[in-house]
């Protein structure tokens, strides 16, 4: 009989054990690029080296506090991170380090992520993905003539290069950096004059760079003929190196790379803000430019017409607050103010990702079209814990609520499952479950989850399904049309209905993700404080993407209990009981008063006589 590799012997024999860790090592996690080790120059702090010529002159434009007060700069200081984190080691050992990777990456190149669940982080590693570590990034795929000179010689030295697609696109994720040995920064513009050496970099405008850390891979599991991920043999690193023969855990950047923004730029109207009308990268949203200076006037910089912003607005909206709660200030250099300014932006980023447009279908539905105006899926980023849901509300004639779908009850902080839901659902199928000794099915146990068991997100412009299959984002239980960057749900319009009231809501934080987070975890109390931290920052509540409203006209409908079957005569029944309780809902005629009236307006309708 053939030998199982080591991995899938040692898991099999802790099958029994619900508890028991995946005996995984850094090298299962091995991901190319730079390694750990010593730096000819080693990271600077962006509080202590950078902010002095690049911060306190312009709270609003200027780079550095909009970092410091962005999820960017206090990524490592994250209490959901770190709750997250140690469920992930408990599932699987060593696996914190493809995590730091991306959230201290100065703490990882240096060896402070030997403990994988980041004890060993110090000082400056806490500012997460720092001013230092960006702006020394190079780009993998190296082009003579449009990437600095210098460059080549540093890749060419490298021991384990990033891989490139066939496109000529570096095949980047985990945090799969290059950085500069030395301290020679980079930045799209040409400088004449500087304190410290520089260099020209196109990549600081590419989308590419963003891609470093906004693909996530699980390297321990191989994708199969059949589709499926299986484990590979314990401590060895992945037998392709490549991300999509990998278990795809976040795909935003592939998401991006396989949309109309990606391919040349898409006239948006200003909808992600800066001075330009035209979007194509990451950075055109997510740090929109404006007409500013760089650095402190006092030394006469050039006004640069397109300063990127460094603002980095995404959907995470109560974080932040939580950190200046566990923080101090003089930390993480975090202000109130500062802290509203993010979130505020926060805000309206998640209110321009989509439009909602409602149309009315008199004889019985609502039809509610939720447009992506993204360049990714709505929603993107990391799928555990986030939402995001259409709430439905039918108003009578007297302003009361005949019915309710996708409601939300901020006392138990849930939203009711009764109407659609966008968002990814991670789990372990059958082998997975016998590997792990965890159960099969949807679960947020995401080091060792192998199944994607939904996804129902609205695709960007230019989706086609070949292509979100081949990055491994595409849709699952759910369909949509090549080409399709929308999505439409129905509703059944009571008769007694005057007007539809639409939100889209966003949650950045469900309520059973937080208590996973402190329910599961038997390591430390960093579950208790993140869900402490949940509750006293607003339980995550909801934020508003899209509120619409739209008259309705007379509705002939005479499904009055909105169960799909007319005409029916439990709908008669229904009607009756709610006329004896003179409930808004039996008020057929919409003149604001239930009287014997609407009962005969609705037996004509029902007889198939018209409405009046």
């Amino acid at each position: 009989m053939k030998a199982l590799p080591g991995f899938l012997t040692v898991l099999l024999c802790m099958a029994s054990n619900v508890r028991a860790q995946v005996p995984t090592t850094r090298t299962d996690f091995f991901t190319p690029g730079t390694q750990v080790g010593p730096l000819e120059d080693d990271f600077l702090s962006g509080r202590n080296d950078c902010s002095g010529c690049h911060g306190y002159f312009e709270q609003k434009r200027e780079p550095y506090r909009p970092w410091a007060s962005s999820m960017m700069g206090q990524a490592a200081r994250d209490p959901v991170f770190y709750a997250c984190l140690s469920v992930a080691n408990q599932d699987a050992a060593f696996v914190g380090d493809l995590c730091i990777r991306c959230h201290s990456p100065g703490g990882w190149v240096n060896g402070r992520a030997s403990n994988p669940g980041g004890g060993d982080l110090v000082d400056s590693d806490f500012e997460g993905v720092t001013c230092s570590v960006c702006h020394r990034l190079i780009n993998p795929a190296y082009e003579q003539g449009l990437d600095p000179d210098r460059d080549f010689g540093i890749l060419a030295l490298l021991a384990h290069p990033v891989a490139v697609d066939p496109s000529g696109r570096p095949m980047s994720h985990n945090a799969s950096m290059v950085v500069d040995p030395f301290d020679v920064r980079r930045g799209p513009f040409q400088l004449t004059m500087t304190p410290h050496y520089w260099a020209q970099s196109r990549y600081h405008r590419s989308g590419n760079l963003c891609g470093t850390c906004h693909d996530v891979s699980n390297p321990v599991y191989s994708k199969q003929p059949d589709g499926s991920f299986r484990a590979n043999a314990l401590n060895e690193p992945h037998p392709t190196s490549s991300k999509h023969d990998m278990f795809p855990i976040e795909r935003t950047f592939s998401e991006w790379t396989q949309s109309a923004f990606a391919q040349g730029p898409v006239d948006m109207g200003g909808r992600f803000g800066g001075n330009t009308s035209l979007v194509s990268s990451c950075q055109d949203c997510h740090m929109p430019k404006t007409a500013y200076y760089g650095c402190i006037p006092d030394i006469n910089p050039p006004l640069r017409p397109d300063l990127p912003q460094h603002h980095f607005a995404g959907a995470n909206s109560w974080v932040l607050n939580a950190v200046r709660y566990l923080y101090p200030d003089w930390e993480t250099d975090l202000t109130a103010p500062l802290v509203q300014a993010s979130v505020s932006r926060t805000m309206g980023m998640l209110t321009a990702a989509s439009d909602a447009e409602l149309t009315y279908d008199s004889w019985c539905s609502l039809n509610v079209r939720i447009t992506n105006q993204t360049g990714h899926k709505l929603p993107s980023g990391y799928p555990e814990g986030r939402a995001m849901w259409i709430n439905v509300q039918f108003i009578a004639a007297d302003g009361s609520v005949i019915s309710e779908y996708g409601k939300y009850d901020a006392a138990t902080s849930g939203f009711a499952r009764d109407t659609k839901v966008y968002e990814t659902v991670l789990g372990l199928d059958a082998y997975a479950a016998a590997l792990t000794g965890k159960p099969a099915g949807p679960g947020f146990h995401f080091a060792i989850n192998n199944v994607r068991l939904m996804d129902n997100r609205i695709p960007p412009r230019g989706f086609t399904n070949a292509n979100f299959d081949a990055v491994g984002s595409g849709a699952v239980g759910y369909s949509y049309q090549d080409g399709q960057f929308w999505d439409d749900t129905q509703y059944p319009v009571p008769p007694a209905a005057v007007r539809a009231d639409v939100r889209v809501y966003h949650q950045t934080t469900t309520k059973e993700y937080i208590e996973f987070l402190r329910d599961e975890n038997v390591t430390d109390n960093r579950g208790q404080v993140a869900y402490e931290q949940w509750v006293l920052h607003g339980r995550s509540q909801p934020a508003v993407m899209d509120d619409v409203s739209l008259d309705l006209a007379r509705n002939c409908s005479v499904d009055f209990n909105g169960d799909g079957l007319y005409p029916d005569t439990a709908d008669i029944d229904d009607l009756i009981s709610a006329f004896n309780s003179e409930s808004p809902a039996a008020d057929i005629n919409h003149d604001a008063a239930v009287t014997p009236a609407d009962l005969q307006n609705f037996l004509k309708r029902f007889s198939g006589e018209a409405c009046e």
